[in-house]
């Protein structure tokens, strides 16, 4: 009797090892049952997500999104978009609300703790836009004038001190809102804006011919969507959808992206060695 008891507690034990539990679950397979993606973003901030004239949720990472989507049920569209603020973007994979998030978010080993990071689909970085007819037409120009140059830029408790990492001796003024700044290189108040690059290249797409980039670029910051902790297949098959996106058969509908958002084509993968095993 004893020894019945015994095995039948054995086997028990095996079949409770042999069973998946919730905790381990497959993302993957769970996101495929369901049949749709449900993908953490935000809403304003163009040109990475933001609602446009017809009130459609539109922009990069949006895109990105839906190249993942299209990996998972060849249509795009299958795709759920939960609006969140910047600080609900961890939070939210943690509690399952959402599946992955893209919104423009800066990697850290930090954050790198608490969420499992996408391979990049952008590098962020600061640049300096100029008036296409203004005194000075690149970065050079604005350095070999020194002090005579004013950047304005957008206020914070780094701005001078990031504005100097590129100009020394440039004088730095700081406004409250995008607006301002840019008022202020339109007005001849600054001879440059300091902004994101990806900011700089919308601003400069929407107003085609008024502008120009200085050509020069700092302070990078690699952008990768997130997801959570815990799920080696999931992240396998995100990190797989996204590499075929930069570099192989789904170039085409990133490049259209890029292009459309920030007025540049990316350069295309080139056919043989797989350059980014250099």
């Amino acid at each position: 009797m004893k020894g019945s008891i015994g095995l039948l507690s054995l086997i028990g034990a095996l079949a409770a090892v042999a069973m998946p539990t919730a905790a381990s679950a497959d993302k993957l397979a769970d996101v495929l049952a369901r049949g749709k993606l449900v993908v953490g973003t935000g809403s304003t901030n163009p040109p990475w997500h933001f609602t446009d004239e017809n009130g459609k949720l539109v922009g990069f990472d949006v895109d990105v999104a839906k190249i993942v989507a299209k990996g998972l049920f060849d249509d795009p569209e299958k795709v759920e978009f939960v609006i969140q603020a910047s600080d609900a973007r961890i939070p939210n994979l943690v509690t399952d609300k959402v599946d992955i998030t893209c919104q423009f978010m800066t990697v850290t080993a930090s954050r790198a703790q608490q969420a499992n990071f996408t391979i990049p689909y952008y590098r962020e970085g600061v640049g300096l836009l100029l008036a296409a007819d203004g005194e000075h037409q690149t970065y050079d120009d604005l350095k070999a004038a020194g002090s005579a140059v004013t950047v304005s830029v957008l206020q914070n408790v780094y701005a001078e001190e990031m504005v100097h990492q590129a100009l020394p001796d440039a004088g730095v003024d700081q406004y409250e809102s995008v607006d301002l700044m840019y008022q202020a290189l339109n007005s001849g108040r600054a001879h440059a804006a300091a902004t994101d690059k990806s900011s700089l290249r919308w601003f400069m797409k929407q107003n085609p011919e008024r502008y120009r980039d200085s050509g020069h670029g700092w302070n990078p910051q690699t952008y990768s969507c997130a997801v959570k902790r815990g799920d080696a297949d999931w992240l396998q098959f995100v990190n797989t959808t996204l590499r075929e996106a930069l570099t192989g058969v789904e170039f085409g509908n990133y490049s259209a992206s890029f292009e459309r958002w920030f007025g540049e084509v990316p350069p295309a993968p080139q056919v043989g060695f797989p350059g980014e095993l250099r």
